[in-house]
Order: C-alpha cells, then sequence, then structure tokens
C-alpha cells in the first residue's frame, strides 16, 4: 500500500458514475414505495402487474440496504475514505442477495436489469477494494 497516491483521473469519473447509479436506484425505491393506486393506473398494463407483486419484507428492507448505502458508499468514496470498501459490501451483499431472488421469480427477457445491478454491484466491491490496496483511500 502507497500511501498518499496520486488519485488517478478514472476515480473521478467512476465516482460520480457510481453514485449516479445508486442515486437512480434510490429514487426508483421512493417512487416504488410512495406510488398511489391512481398513478398505478395510468401506466401500460404490463408495468401494473409489477406494482401488484407482494414481495417479502426482507426483500424490500434488502433494496432500501442496497441504495441508500451504496450511495453513501459512494459519497465517502468520493470523500476517499476506506470505509467505503465496508459500505459497498454491505451494499452489494443486499443487492446481490435481492436481485437473486428477483431472478429466480422472473422471466428470460427480464434478466438483464438484475443481472447489470449484480455485476455493478461487485465492480463497486471489487473498485474500492483495489482503491484502498492502492493507497488511494485513507
Amino acid at each position: 500500500m502507497t500511501p498518499n497516491k496520486k488519485t488517478p483521473g478514472s476515480f473521478w469519473v467512476i465516482g460520480p458514475i457510481a453514485l449516479l447509479w445508486n442515486l437512480m436506484g434510490a429514487i426508483a425505491y421512493l417512487m416504488q414505495a410512495f406510488i398511489t393506486d391512481a398513478q398505478i393506473a395510468t401506466l401500460p398494463k404490463d408495468q401494473q402487474a409489477l406494482y401488484l407483486i407482494e414481495h417479502p419484507a426482507w426483500y424490500t428492507a434488502l433494496f432500501v440496504l442496497a441504495v441508500f448505502v451504496g450511495t453513501l458508499a459512494c459519497i465517502v468514496l468520493l470523500l476517499k475514505k476506506k470505509f467505503a470498501y465496508q459500505l459497498f459490501l454491505i451494499s452489494g451483499i443486499c443487492a446481490i442477495v435481492q436481485q437473486g431472488y428477483l431472478l429466480t421469480n422472473i422471466a428470460l427477457p427480464s434478466v438483464i436489469m438484475p443481472v447489470m445491478i449484480i455485476v455493478i454491484s461487485l465492480f463497486l466491491i471489487w473498485y474500492s477494494k483495489k482503491c484502498v490496496q492502492d493507497g488511494i483511500l485513507n
């Protein structure tokens, strides 16, 4: 580990993009949590069906943890703190379990987003650990 290593330019690209990604997840959760029956009625029929699915409470809890801890992890990463790795680990585990459950309950054409979420979660865990090892985070 090299302390006070110069921050590579890629850090300033990956960090903000990761923050935007996690903010989109947080917004998606808030929209899902606070959508009204009247708003659901205006959606196309296939999208309405998504809001009628009853997920277990643990699934919703993992969704909340994944997106909000992930958002916090991105902020901590941009502040160059080592704690970002542990936060990404928590967020990633939550997202992987949540999306893994979802993958067992959806049709094949719908797997793209859950798989993408898992891949990005794994990348952010790896990237934050690499930043710690490279001395970018202190």
